[in-house]
């Protein structure tokens, strides 16, 4: 199994180190170059979605990665990521990939001042570590989408046939149950 970890900015090397613990091969996605291997997943991580919006276009990356994503390819979003997935967001007129039937407010609790730590249940996983960076939250969903997780009545956490969108930062904290969960969604 080999996961594709998108690494044109944001936090990639955290997610790189909990595949490293999990004893699990990966690449970076830098270039349209490193989409001519073949992966079993891909993870989108947190960062600034308007930059990584912007750098998925500006490296050809963008058109070949939707077409994956919208053909079942496996994927772990981590906040940029979840807004990278939503077909709309709040206050702006346009999507990135929009392969997930949600809605999503871009730092909804705030800037860097808001972020936070807490425990929540994570629906087939349990009580998790949440950390949350000027994170986002989903204020819709529509068919489809199933509910993994809700902090103070805010949706977190979601899935989408193939696809985890995720507020928070798991590979934060060490807990690496979600990213576990993730490669057996790409075992499938």
């Amino acid at each position: 199994m080999k996961i594709g970890i998108l690494a044109v900015q944001g936090a990639f090397a955290e997610h790189e180190a909990a595949l490293d613990a999990l004893h699990l091969p990966y690449k970076e996605i830098r270039c349209k170059r490193d989409l001519q291997q073949s992966f079993d997943g891909i993870i989108l991580p947190g960062g600034e979605s308007t930059v990584q919006g912007k750098l998925l276009h500006e490296l050809q990356l963008f058109a070949p990665m939707r077409q994956w994503i919208a053909n079942g390819m496996p994927i772990l979003a981590t906040c940029a990521g979840m807004i990278l997935l939503a077909q709309t967001i709040e206050e702006q007129d346009t999507a990135y990939f929009a392969t997930i039937p949600i809605t999503v407010r871009r730092n909804a609790y705030g800037r860097q001042l808001g972020s936070f730590h807490t425990e929540c249940e994570c629906r087939g996983i349990g009580k998790i570590p949440m950390t949350f960076i000027r994170a986002p939250y989903v204020t819709q969903v529509r068919e489809g989408v199933s509910i993994l997780s809700t902090v103070e009545g805010h949706i977190v956490a979601v899935q989408y046939q193939k696809q985890i969108a995720l507020s928070f930062h798991p590979e934060l904290d060490h807990d690496y149950r979600l990213h576990q969960a993730f490669l057996e969604l790409c075992r499938q």
